[in-house]
This record gives C-alpha cells, structure tokens and sequence, in this order.
C-alpha cells in the first residue's frame, strides 16, 4: 500500500491555480507571516486610544493589514472600510467576525500618519524580510540597485520658473562635471496649498515630470530589500551611500546597478564596505566600450533587469507610479507599503519555484 504523503510547507501555502481567489490568498499570508512579530513592532509604536467618534480604537495588525489590503487592490481609506464591511474574506483576513464592523476611514488615516511619524514602516519591512529570509524566499547573495519616479498629480501650474534636472540617462556630461552638480529641491516663486512643494521637476524621456523618486535594493529576485523616497530631482550617482544604508548587506555580496551610478566614488564606496562590483560599465567621450566591457555589461544586464520588473509590477498591480499622499514623509510610506506588499504577494510563487528545484 502506497503511504500517502504528509502536506510540505510549499503545499500549505501555494495553490496558483487559484492564485487570484482572495480567500486563497489571504490564507497563504496567514500561514506565511507571524503577525504576533510584527503585532510588537507596531505596538511600541502606535497607542491605542479612542477614535473619532469615541469608540475604542482597533488593534494595530488589524490596522496594518488594512494598509496591505489598500495597497494590493488599490483602494482608498473609504473604499477600503467599505469592501470589509462588505467582503466575508476581507474581514476574516483582519480578523473581525460577521458582527463586527472595519475601522473607519480617520481611525485608519490617524494609524498611517503616527506610524510615519515614529518611522515604524522601515521596522515592518525589515521584519517580514527577516520572516521572508527564513522561509528561503529572500536570499541576499546579490543585491541589485535602481530609481523610479513617481509622478504626483499636485503638481505646480502656470507660468512660474522651475530649476528642472536633467534624467542621468539623458546628461552626457563627463563624470566630474556630474560629481559636482548638487541635488537641489526645486525652487516655486509662487507655492500654492494645492501644490506638494516636497517635489520636484525632471526632465525624462524629453518629457517634464513632478514629483519624488523611490531609489530600491532588492535581492537577486527583485524583491525589495530597503528603501530610500528622495525628491525626483536627485541624482542616483550622488546618494548611492544613503541608498546602501537603508539594508545591511553582507560582506562579499555583488552589487548590481545600471550605468547611471558608475563613478570613482562609488567604486571606492564599494570596495571599503567589501562589496564586488558589478555597476554596469559607462562609455567616456572619444571612449567607447572595449569588447570586454560589452560582455561585462551583458551578463550583468541579465541580472539587473529584474529591479526594472519589480519597479513595473508595482505599477501594474498597485497603480504605484502615482502619488496617493502629500509630502516626501508620506509617500515614503506609500513606498514601503508597496515593497512589502509586492514582497508578500510574489512569495508564494517563489516557494513552489523553489520547491520544483528540490524535486528535480
């Protein structure tokens, strides 16, 4: 007789047949994360009061998972107290029964702004990460390095002078010449209360844009490892530094990253933190590329690409390449929301992908 086979974890949480189906994949969430872990971080962070008709406030995992459920179906704080009171899986996955009501919009608003405030986002990442890590979905052998702008639809109207930057893959200038240039917040002559004065033009693509840029380290994969939210006007080859300190890295681990951030300062920058270099290599004027430096940028490039498809499945699924708040503090927020989420929702794909590798 056939002994039957006890269910694997890869079992418990992957179905992808029926990836789509909400129920699905709220249960692969719960058997994914400890909630009780991330429960502490929150905790010390946000104090539970009353809300804003008096009511006992909610627990904070509660609030926490009804950001998740806004990012990944892209609704707002009303739309999402909404779908809950309406939706048998959305409440059971916040763990409120048939009886009891979602949190209302202010309450859930007023949880977002203090948990920006006490940057408790960044403490959340990095624990669903460690959670990510254990279970083998997150490997940081390499890490990869990118930027993405976000436009925000507050942007400044009229007639008004504006100091623009030019996209790195657009200046053609020489290396020094861009070691100097300063990233420089734009300058409004007239700031209006509907204009969102944190960010800032660009010019990309032969195109003007407004607003911030979200610079990612994501592992090998493209999930996303840690995140730094600057004004769109930043050069990515000024800040490599602050970016890298968003995430510890291991010592010998390869970085990877696109031409914009080749610079002599960076190659040092790497070599004292020991982290091998893979940027991909930058023609100089009268300089072009050697056959070497071709190949180099080749196989590197087939590695890179993958922070380019985390950056576009953001935006696909979560509508990420607009701004939903006011204000850098914000939308850093938004950002990190978007990385974990995206982080969650890709994991149960990784595990049955690395489940069919032990089997073969």
């Amino acid at each position: 007789m056939k002994k039957e086979k006890s269910p694997s974890f890869a079992d418990a949480i992957c179905d992808l047949r029926v990836r789509k189906i909400k129920a699905v994949f709220f249960n692969q969430m719960d058997t994914l994360i400890d909630w009780h872990l991330l429960s502490n971080i929150i905790n010390k962070n946000y104090t539970k009061g009353n809300n804003a008709v008096g009511n006992p406030s909610y627990d904070g995992v509660l609030l926490f998972k009804m950001s998740l459920l806004q990012t990944w179906y892209g609704l707002s704080d009303y739309e999402v107290e909404d779908r809950i009171n309406d939706s048998i899986s959305f409440s059971k996955f916040c763990g409120l029964t048939l009886e009891q009501t979602a949190p209302d919009h202010s309450t859930l608003s007023r949880f977002r702004s203090i948990m920006t405030d006490k940057k408790a986002y960044e403490k959340l990442l990095k624990e669903l990460n460690k959670q990510l890590t254990k279970h083998q979905i997150i490997v940081k052998s390499g890490v990869i390095v990118d930027a993405s702008v976000i436009d925000t639809p507050l942007k400044p109207k009229g007639k008004i002078s504006y100091e623009v930057a030019q996209d790195r893959k657009e200046d053609e200038r020489h290396e020094e010449e861009l070691e100097k240039e300063k990233a420089e917040k734009t300058i409004l002559k007239t700031i209006k209360p509907s204009v969102d004065s944190d960010g800032a033009w660009i010019k990309k693509a032969g195109k003007l844009r407004y607003g911030y840029k979200k610079h990612h380290v994501t592992d090998a994969n493209g999930l996303v490892l840690g995140i730094l939210t600057t004004p769109a006007n930043v050069n990515e080859i000024s800040n490599l530094e602050e970016v890298l300190e968003t995430v510890e890295i291991p010592k010998g681990s390869v970085l990877y990253g696109d031409k914009g951030y080749q610079s002599a300062k960076n190659t040092l920058l790497l070599q004292d933190k020991s982290i091998k270099n893979r940027i991909l290599k930058k023609a100089k004027k009268n300089q072009p590329l050697t056959e070497t430096e071709k190949k180099f940028n080749k196989l590197c490039g087939k590695v890179r690409y993958k922070i380019e498809r985390t950056f576009g499945s953001i935006r696909r699924w979560f509508s990420g390449g607009t701004a939903r708040y006011k204000g850098i503090c914000k939308m850093h927020t938004q950002n990190l929301l978007e990385g974990m989420a995206y982080n969650l929702y890709r994991s149960p794909g990784i595990i049955m992908l690395n489940a069919r590798k032990i089997e073969k």
